[in-house]
């Protein structure tokens, strides 16, 4: 392990101890512009939330993965075959998860968030196909 990943582990610790916590709450009230995806471990059943930054893209969502494609929310989606998104006070089931090609997940983030995530070299989408209802 080289110093950089183990700096980078701790970062993340850091910021799953503090940040996480604070907006879980936040969310869960409904307010400010993250959602939660909510998803239950592959080997230990518990479960999670994760918040993040998901744009609507149609009936779906698009998650631009800040910590690239080995995060647990998206191994763990992937291995339950779905999860659910709680957005701006309403719950989605999530069936489906695809990678999205990067210019079409910028254009999704919109400016000026496109121009940051361009910056930043972020190439990395996955949109989360909601489940449709049920017709009566």
């Amino acid at each position: 392990m080289t110093a950089g990943s183990t700096i980078r582990r701790g970062w993340f610790r850091l910021l799953k101890a503090t940040v996480n916590p604070v907006a879980v709450a936040v969310v869960r009230r409904g307010w400010g512009p993250l959602s939660l995806v909510r998803h239950t471990g592959r080997r230990t059943g518990a479960q999670y939330e994760t918040p993040m930054l998901l744009v609507r893209v149609g009936p779906d969502f698009l998650a631009e993965l800040t910590y690239g494609p080995d995060v647990a929310w998206l191994r763990n989606t992937l291995a339950a075959g779905g999860c659910t998104v709680l957005h701006r006070g309403v719950t989605y089931p999530i069936g489906r998860v695809e990678p999205v090609p990067p210019s079409a997940g910028l254009a999704a983030f919109g400016h000026p968030a496109a121009l940051v995530l361009r910056l930043a070299r972020r190439r990395d989408f996955r949109r989360l196909h909601v489940v449709p209802e049920k017709g009566l």
